[in-house]
């Protein structure tokens, strides 16, 4: 996923629907496919992530922060509202972005 930093770049796993929208409002800021209520907070997780050198730059009040087990072993989630998450993965002080999802 490009983001708009050119120094830094974030990338999306795989093409599910959720990835796309939130590529596109990450790109266009088009809400089309995403809850627009939950449009600011995504933006502001997308720009930690994008932002962050390590993991406990995203450890911020209110993201929830936590790894994941499991088949998702290597994988972080933050919380966007109720059961709405932005998954990724953190390694060699990049985020990638792996899904945007309701997984409860």
């Amino acid at each position: 996923m490009s983001l708009r930093h050119p120094a830094r770049s974030c990338r999306v796993h795989g093409c599910s629907d959720k990835q796309k929208e939130l590529k596109k409002f990450f790109e266009t800021g088009t809400t089309a496919g995403i809850d627009a209520k939950q449009s600011r907070k995504i933006s502001t997780r997308l720009a930690v992530l994008n932002e962050a050198r390590t993991i406990e730059d995203i450890n911020l009040p209110g993201f929830y922060l936590h790894s994941l087990t499991g088949d998702r072993n290597g994988q972080w989630s933050i919380t966007v509202t109720g059961n709405w998450r932005i998954i990724f993965e953190f390694f060699d002080g990049n985020a990638y972005i792996v899904n945007y999802e309701d997984y409860h």
